[in-house]
Formats: C-alpha cells, structure tokens, sequence
C-alpha cells in the first residue's frame, strides 16, 4: 500500500544503500574502467574483506571497518600478485581477453572453495555499537548499519578520487589507458603503473567488505550477487569515472529500494538492469563517460 512516508523511508534507504554500493565498485571503476581489465573475481575479495572483518571482531572484538582499514595494505599486496600474474600469463601475450576472462573466473572460484572450506556455509556476522540502532528524523527512521557505511562510502570515494585528480600516479593511472606511448616519454612505465592501480582496487575489497557485513551477514558465495552490480554500476556511471560510479550507485540504490518497498525484493536487479539498458541505447558512454 502506498503511502508518502513510506515513499521517503525508502527512498533515504535507496540513499544510504547507493554509498555502500559505491565502495563495492569502486575497485572496478579503476580495474575495468581505467585499466580495461575484466575482474569479474572483485566481489570474492570483497567477501575475503568481509570474512577478515569478522575474524578480527570474533577474536580481538575489533570494530569491522577498523580491521578493513588495517587488512588494506595486505589486500593491495595481494592485487600487485594478481596483476602480475595476469599479464606475465595472458596480456603480455595478447590473450587477456576470454583467457584473462577465465583466469579471473578461477580466481573467483578457488577463493570461494577455499572460504567454504575454511568457514563452511554458514552465515556470519560481527557485531558492533551502532549496529541494530536507529536515529529517528520525523517520519524518517535511518538505520546505523546503513548510515555508517554510506558515510564510509563516501569517504573512500573521496580519497580515490583526490589520488587520481592531484598525485603524479593518480594522474599516470588516468593515463594509461588513453596514451601508454605518451606515459612512457613521460618517464612511467605502463606495467608498474597497472600494477599499482589493479592494487589500489583490489584494496579497496577489504574496506568495501568490512561494509557488506555491517549490512548483512555473509556467506563465501555471497559475491555472485554483486558480480552484475558492480560492472553495471561502473559502466552506468562511465567507464572510469569516479564521480559517474557515486552517482549511478545512488540511482541503483534508490531503484532497488523502491523496487523491493512497493514491488517486491525479487524485482529489484531485473528493474535495476533495465535501466542500465535504457540509459546505455539513450548515452552508449553511461552517465559521465567521454
């Protein structure tokens, strides 16, 4: 049954919902949409990131994006390997398209076993002070477990987005993928320079899952979810642009919110994917692409 109140309750949630998904895919909006490389096994690190949160407050009582922060240095470390790996076995010799597309699907998949056997297939969850409270603004009730991520969210957002705009490597990870000749007579080398990008996203895993499990419980095959959402956020938003993935974020929160308050939850990505198929026949670059 419609009603205003609950017309703006969920459309603040779709808000708050749109900032998480931000931090979920800001890793792709730099290995896709600035490097070109189709990571498809970015949301199993989000859920190792989820699952390094939740030992660390099982254990020590950490607070989960503490150990996100903490784990970000480790999973930057992991992403350099990856990268590595990669282009000495398939871009280096031209075959990173639907074999670099399968190597990634491998990645996904030994993650997710190695999880399921070290955890098995039950939900976990951490817990914290503001998780289960609310803070009540008229009719609007704003729940903790989504606020704070999306105050999370933004942040990161905002920190990656001052690297790239105002460091020399920040603007060298911009370049790349426009003009490798012209970064190399600038005294960069491409190679290292993907390298450090690939392991800035793969980075951000591990602060975007200390996140996802604040919101919900996880469980190792919890990342297939968000394999669709994130690419179509990136791509929504504008292949490589950090602001066009803020703002797409936010459009698909909201879709999805009102989708799953007045239709139903099992409507929310087909609506949500629908919409990326309109914009993308109305503006093929997304929202802010060039």
């Amino acid at each position: 049954m419609f009603s205003f109140e609950l017309l703006v309750n969920a459309v603040v949630a779709g808000i708050l919902l749109g900032g998480f998904y931000t931090a979920v895919s800001l890793g792709i909006s730099v290995t896709f949409g600035l490097l070109d490389v189709a990571n498809i096994a970015h949301p199993v690190f989000i859920i190792v990131g989820a699952y390094a949160a939740y030992g660390m407050n099982s254990a020590f009582g950490l607070d989960p994006i503490l150990a996100g922060l903490l784990f970000t240095p480790i999973f930057y470390g992991v992403g350099v390997a990856v990268y590595r790996l990669y282009y000495a076995s398939f871009e280096k010799k031209g075959e990173q398209s639907l074999r670099g597309l399968v190597f990634f699907f491998g990645v996904l998949f030994i993650i997710e076993v190695s999880l399921i056997l070290a955890y098995g297939v039950d939900y976990r969850l951490v817990e914290a002070s503001y998780i289960g409270k609310s803070i009540l603004i008229g009719p609007v009730g704003i729940a903790l477990r989504l606020f704070v991520p999306f105050a999370v969210g933004l942040i990161l957002t905002l920190a990656l987005y001052l690297f790239l705009a105002k460091t020399f490597y920040g603007r060298a990870i911009m370049a790349v993928s426009q003009d490798s000749l012209a970064l190399r007579l600038m005294g960069a080398d491409p190679i290292h320079i993907k390298t450090i990008a690939f392991g800035i996203g793969i980075a951000t895993a591990s602060l975007a899952g200390a996140l996802l499990i604040i919101i919900v419980p996880v469980e190792p095959a919890m990342g297939r979810e968000y394999i669709g959402r994130v690419f179509a956020i990136t791509v929504l938003g504008g292949m490589g642009s950090v602001g066009g993935t803020l703002v797409a974020a936010l459009i698909l929160g909201v879709v999805e919110s009102l989708t799953s308050t007045f239709s139903g939850p099992s409507w929310a990505l087909a609506v949500s994917f629908g919409m990326l198929l309109l914009v993308l026949a109305v503006r093929p670059t997304g929202l802010f692409g060039r």
